[in-house]
Order: C-alpha cells, then sequence, then structure tokens
C-alpha cells in the first residue's frame, strides 16, 4: 500500500529509451534500489530522486546495462541516460540493437 511517500515514475514510452524500439519495457532505476537506503546515496540523491530516476527500457538493453555494470557503477557514474550513453560498451550495443527489428532478441552470452 503507497504510504503517501511513494512517487510515480515516468510515463511509460511507445519505445526502448535507449535503442528506440517497440518491445516490452521494463523499469530501469538508474538509482539501483537495492542502494536506495546506504547513507551515501541517501546523502546524494533526494527520496524523490531515488524513486522517480527511471528509464523504461527493453529486455536486450536492460540485460546489457546489468551484465556491464556493477549497482555501485550505476549510481555512482551512470545514473542517467547520457551518462549511460557515454560508455563505450552500452553505446556500441544500442546503436547495433536500434538497427534490429522490433521482435528481435539477441542471444545471451554466456560468462
Amino acid at each position: 500500500m503507497p504510504s503517501g511517500h511513494e512517487y510515480s515514475p515516468p510515463p511509460r514510452p511507445s519505445g526502448c529509451e535507449l535503442c528506440g524500439r517497440a518491445a516490452p519495457l521494463t523499469k530501469h532505476h538508474l538509482i539501483p534500489r537495492s542502494l536506495h537506503g546506504k547513507a551515501k546515496y541517501r546523502k546524494r540523491f533526494s527520496r524523490v530522486e531515488r524513486q522517480t530516476s527511471i528509464l523504461w527500457l527493453c529486455h536486450a538493453c536492460h540485460r546489457h546495462i546489468h551484465h556491464v555494470l556493477s549497482e555501485r557503477e550505476m549510481a555512482d557514474g551512470y545514473c542517467s541516460r547520457d551518462a549511460l550513453m557515454s560508455h563505450e560498451s552500452i553505446r556500441t550495443f544500442v546503436e547495433w540493437l536500434s538497427t534490429k527489428p522490433d521482435g528481435f532478441r539477441p542471444k545471451r552470452r554466456h560468462g
């Protein structure tokens, strides 16, 4: 139950906020929820920022970000769309994926 301290995420767009493809979307917390209670992040980000700093991503982009970055790396240096796109591996993946059809699902990497 919302306690009055819950904030709404940004509205769901029609496509992934990284690759732009129309696909089922998931919420990516730019400040990972597992860090919301840590003093460092409570001081650095307001409650509203922690709860509403969200990108709507397709599963492939979401999976790739979590494959490439740790949660602390995300919160410390990649907590915006622009910052994520400045990461070479993420930018290269997103540029490649954006050329694929909406239903395309990349094969998972192992290891």
